[in-house]
């Protein structure tokens, strides 16, 4: 199961969260987060590890320019993007030379949503994310139930998100969805706000199937 750490901007904590070698990190780059960061500390990346870069209804100049500046494997989108600002990310030089940065679209989960507003998404996308709606752009540290997720009957793969924390190996490890392929852990795994527990990162990494 992948595993994406997000929120980080210290260069120290980065380096050792690299060390459980996460298939994503993640920076977010919107200025109302408490973990925002406008920077990428210049630190060695592991090829299994990619660059994440979140942003929240952000110009597209501005989203090119961030991952030019620090070569971004992927870019996530926590707002309310439309599908024809996901096209134009797409199919821009930047993201179609070579197919070498792949979007991340995050949709916001509560009881009443409908999983088909995914599918005008799926032709512009590598991952879905399944987030907890909230008050809040880019997260809220709170779950939604999981047992909704077998509502959602498309073809690209998501990755969950939500209020995880090291107690929820085994709920996660029983979610059965042919299109599950990973979670997104951040603030249940906090020191303080942008500061990562890295032994209960290794150790629930450790316990997912």
């Amino acid at each position: 199961m992948k595993i994406k750490v997000c929120g980080m901007r210290d260069i120290e904590n980065i380096s050792d969260v690299l060390t459980v070698e996460p298939n994503f990190m993640g920076f977010i780059f919107y200025p109302k987060s408490p973990r925002f960061t406008s920077n990428i500390p210049q630190t060695q990346f592991p090829a299994k590890t990619k660059k994440v870069g979140v942003f929240v209804n952000e110009e597209i100049e501005k989203i090119f320019e961030k991952v030019e500046r620090f070569q971004l494997d992927f870019v996530q989108l926590h707002g309310s993007e439309s599908p024809e600002y996901c096209s134009e990310l797409f199919n821009s030089n930047l993201f179609s030379k070579n197919n070498q940065v792949h979007i991340i679209k995050a949709f916001s989960v509560n009881e009443n949503f409908n999983f088909n507003a995914t599918t005008p998404y799926e032709v512009y996308c590598k991952y879905f994310l399944f987030d907890t709606k909230g008050t809040n752009f880019g997260g809220n540290g709170v779950k939604f139930n999981w047992e909704i997720l077998k509502n959602y009957k498309g073809n690209t793969p998501f990755l969950l998100s939500g209020g995880i924390t090291k107690n929820d190996v085994e709920a996660i490890n029983k979610i059965n969805h042919p299109k599950f392929k990973g979670v997104d852990i951040n603030s249940g795994f906090e020191i303080k706000p942008g500061l990562k527990n890295v032994k209960e990162i290794r150790e629930f990494k450790n316990n997912l199937k």
